[in-house]
């Protein structure tokens, strides 16, 4: 697995509870929701490189 480096995030708490309201019904944390929104965002600017996210933020969804 890739190393992960910490950082301080400072964030409107509007935009932190949309977050974590989209991560409990994608079945992921909420780092990694955070990862999986701005690499799918790097990756639409054409800024990563890399393939999908990793295998670990399956994007999973509950059945409604």
């Amino acid at each position: 697995m890739a190393q992960r480096k910490p950082f301080l995030l400072r964030i409107d708490p509007e935009v932190l509870d949309a977050l974590q309201r989209w991560a409990a019904d994608e079945l992921r944390s909420l780092n990694g929701q955070i990862e999986f929104v701005l690499r799918r965002g790097l990756a639409e600017a054409g800024r990563l490189k890399t393939g999908p996210p990793p295998a670990g933020d399956p994007g999973k969804r509950r059945s409604r």
